[in-house]
């Protein structure tokens, strides 16, 4: 019987990324999604009162709230938050 090899990924976006650049990029998405989401959350808007505040449709909402990240690009993330009066920030660090 062969021995499958274990690998170990500090993310979960590491390990789904191809590469690292992708898995960065997943793993801005997915804060960014995070915390698009508790902003309609805490306001507790509707998904189409908080399409119209971010400038999008009710169903494109739809996608953000439910997760589905691969619908979503870092340039259309950033001008949903700044639609909602955020401002975007990327820190780089040594990886």
């Amino acid at each position: 019987m062969k021995k499958l090899k274990v690998e170990e990924f500090a993310s979960v976006w590491d390990a789904l990324g191809e590469t690292r650049e992708k898995a960065a990029n997943l793993s801005l998405r997915s804060e960014l999604m995070n915390r698009i989401e508790g902003i309609v959350k805490e306001n507790g808007w509707t998904q189409a009162e908080a399409a119209k505040r971010c400038g999008v449709t009710q169903p494109r909402m739809n996608d953000l709230l439910r997760g589905r990240i691969s619908r979503f690009s870092l340039d259309a993330l950033v001008n949903i938050a700044s639609a909602l009066g955020q401002k975007v920030k990327i820190r780089l660090e040594a990886a």
